[in-house]
C-alpha cells in the first residue's frame, strides 16, 4: 500500500513512518524538507499519484487563532483537492481530544477548522483525536515554573505515549475509513498537577509543586474535563511512571 505521511518528519510522524515501513508499506514522507508542503500545495499532486492513504500529522507553526485557523484551513483544502484529483481512498487526520470544548483557545479553533474542512472534502476519512503525549509533561512543567515553585492546574489529564499514539494512527490508516471520529488516550486519568508532581520528583526534586486547583490550559480557563475523552476511547498501556523509567534508561 502506498501511504503519504504529511508531517512525516515530526515527533509522531517519524514513528508512524517507521511503523508503516516495518510492515513493508511504500511510505512517502511529506514535509517542506522533502518538497511536499500541504500549506503551499508544493509537491502534493506528484506525491498523491497512486497513493491509497494520506495521513495528515502536520502542525501549525504558530498557535494564535488567526495563524492556526489559516494554516489548517488552507492545508486541509489543498490536501482535499489533491486527494480528489488523485482518487485517494482514505484520509486520516490527527486532532486533539476536547478541541471542540476548548474553543476559547485559538489553536483549538484551528483544529476544529481542520476537522470541518476534512468532513466537507468528499474524501473518505478517519479523524483520530488524541490526548497530549507524555513528552508534553516536561514542557508544561517548565512553563509552569517560577523559581523553585512549579504551579500545577487541577485540569483532568490523560496523556499517552507517542509510540502508542503512532500505533493507533497506523491501525486506523490500514483499516477502512469510518467517516467519523475516534479518541485515543493514555491509561491514567488524574489532575494535571499529579503528572507534574511525578515529573518534578523524578527530574528536579529540589522544586516544590503547588496545586492551584484551577482548571486551566496555559493560563486559559477550560472545562475540568476539557482535555480528556468523553465516551469511548482507545487506551494505551504504558503509564507515566513506566515512560519516565524508559527515558531514564535511554538517557
Amino acid at each position: 500500500m502506498k501511504i503519504l505521511v504529511i508531517g512525516g518528519t515530526g515527533n509522531v510522524g517519524s514513528k508512524v513512518v517507521s511503523q508503516l515501513r516495518a510492515q513493508h508499506h511504500n511510505v512517502i514522507v511529506g514535509s517542506p524538507q522533502t518538497g511536499i508542503n500541504s500549506y503551499t500545495g508544493e509537491g502534493l499532486a506528484e506525491a498523491m499519484q497512486d497513493t491509497d492513504v494520506v495521513i495528515d500529522l502536520a502542525n501549525s507553526p504558530e498557535v494564535d487563532e488567526q495563524s492556526a485557523v489559516d494554516f489548517f484551513d488552507r492545508a486541509g483544502r489543498n490536501l482535499g483537492a489533491a486527494e480528489i484529483s488523485a482518487g485517494v481512498k482514505h484520509h486520516v487526520a490527527i486532532s486533539i481530544v476536547g478541541c471542540d470544548r476548548m474553543v476559547n483557545l485559538g489553536y483549538m479553533k484551528g483544529k476544529v477548522k481542520q476537522e470541518e474542512v476534512l468532513k466537507n472534502s468528499g474524501v473518505p476519512y478517519t479523524i483520530v483525536r488524541s490526548t497530549q503525549f507524555f513528552e508534553f509533561v516536561p514542557f508544561i512543567s517548565n512553563m509552569a515554573a517560577q523559581g523553585n515553585k512549579v504551579y500545577g492546574p487541577a485540569t483532568e489529564f490523560q496523556p499517552i505515549a507517542v509510540e502508542e499514539a503512532a500505533a493507533f494512527i497506523v491501525k486506523y490508516a490500514l483499516g477502512n475509513p469510518i467517516n467519523g471520529t475516534v479518541q485515543i488516550a493514555g491509561p491514567e486519568r488524574k489532575p494535571k498537577s499529579d503528572f507534574i508532581q511525578k515529573y518534578v520528583n523524578d527530574k528536579d526534586p529540589a522544586k516544590t509543586v503547588i496545586a492551584t486547583g484551577k482548571f486551566e490550559y496555559f493560563g486559559v480557563e477550560v472545562p475540568k474535563d476539557g482535555m480528556v475523552p468523553l465516551g469511548e476511547a482507545n487506551l494505551g498501556k504504558v503509564n507515566f511512571t513506566e515512560w519516565l523509567d524508559i527515558q531514564s534508561v535511554s538517557a
